[in-house]
């Protein structure tokens, strides 16, 4: 089947999911979460995902996998994803994903499994102890998209690779039984701050496991807070280039200035345009007001929901309804083809 093919024969649809592991940043939000809220403007019927069948991989505290799933899930609705336009729900409420990634490891091979790069970092040298859920949740990641046939993902760069994989198994699936039955998934990777660095080391993805919290914007800190971490984001001491390619050598300012970029919705030549020649004295200001502007009412909000868990609980029930009418033709399709008998 050509990728051309793929696009028209299936209905556009997005699908992302996200692991409540807590903690949401500002690399949250920017790579993730006000693109889903933005991507709602297109036209695409959009589907957004808490993992929390991923989660358990690795053992997780049940009291703090529940508020983890509702705090994310606030955490979209606080960044603008209103479940009115976007289906937002839970994994383990739609059994259709744990059904179809049982399908899909009879799909996959094992070596495709063992090439993944995130099961060698995560197992490590302990292998053997590892859960066999965490060497086979590409096929669950596989299955959380093709359960609802999406033809687009938001992914990041250390995502391409299991998306690779769910387009090879799509691929086998339809090869092996002569259908053209599931879509070949775009990745969709695009704009500014893809990928947001630590306020301390530009060199180092920001993330919630570094032992600073200076290093990150947390999207439960406070307009106080978030001045502070800007004002003290380690920088060097030159003035900003009008261009930008006067950032390639100078990671902790390109970090900076693409927060900005994205916080303002402009590229970062445009921003360059404005601040280039200016001093990080004079420009952190700037992106702390901007950053207080835009974050302190998604963590006001964020915190009035987590007060609420009725309210949220209600919202991932209703959003677990859509995705079943989704997903449970596609699956009962899958059996049908499958030759099972139901």
């Amino acid at each position: 089947m050509s990728e051309d093919t793929t696009q028209t024969a299936f209905t556009p649809r997005v699908f992302s999911g996200i692991q409540p592991s807590g903690n949401l940043h500002l690399g949250n939000y920017l790579g993730a979460l006000k693109r889903f809220a933005d991507s709602q403007t297109a036209g695409i019927q959009s589907i957004f995902c808490m993992v929390d069948m991923h989660a358990i991989t690795v053992w997780q505290d049940p009291a703090a996998l529940r508020r983890q799933t509702r705090e994310l899930t606030a955490g979209f609705i606080a960044s603008g994803v209103d479940p009115d336009k976007s289906v937002l729900f839970n994994q383990s409420q739609v059994s259709a994903h744990a059904e179809l990634a049982w399908i899909f490891n009879c799909v996959a091979r094992m070596g495709w499994m063992k090439r993944m790069t995130q099961w060698k970092d995560k197992a490590g040298k302990n292998q053997e102890n590892a859960s066999l859920g965490l060497f086979a949740y590409p096929a669950l990641m596989a299955a959380d998209i093709l359960a609802y046939h999406a033809t687009h993902v938001p992914v990041g760069e250390d995502q391409k690779q299991h998306l690779e994989l769910t387009r090879d198994i799509a691929i086998k699936f339809n090869n092996d039984f002569g259908v053209d039955f599931f879509p070949i998934t775009e990745p969709v990777i695009e704009g500014t701050a893809t990928r947001v660095m630590s306020l301390r080391d530009g060199s180092k993805k920001m993330s919630k496991s570094d032992p600073s919290d200076m290093s990150r914007i947390n999207m439960t800190d406070d307009a106080d807070a978030i001045a502070s971490k800007i004002r003290k984001a380690r920088t060097d001491p030159d003035a900003l280039p009008s261009e930008a390619e006067g950032l390639e050598a100078r990671p902790e300012a390109r970090n900076l200035v693409n927060i900005y970029a994205a916080l303002a919705d402009l590229s970062v030549d445009a921003v360059l345009r404005d601040v280039g020649g200016k001093q990080f004295s004079e420009f952190k200001p700037m992106l702390a007001d901007l950053a207080v502007t835009r974050l302190s009412p998604i963590s006001t909000e964020m915190a009035r929901l987590m007060q609420q868990p009725d309210e949220i609980d209600a919202i991932l029930r209703h959003g677990a309804e859509q995705a079943r009418a989704i997903a449970n033709p596609i699956l009962e399709k899958t059996y049908e083809i499958l030759g099972m008998v139901r």
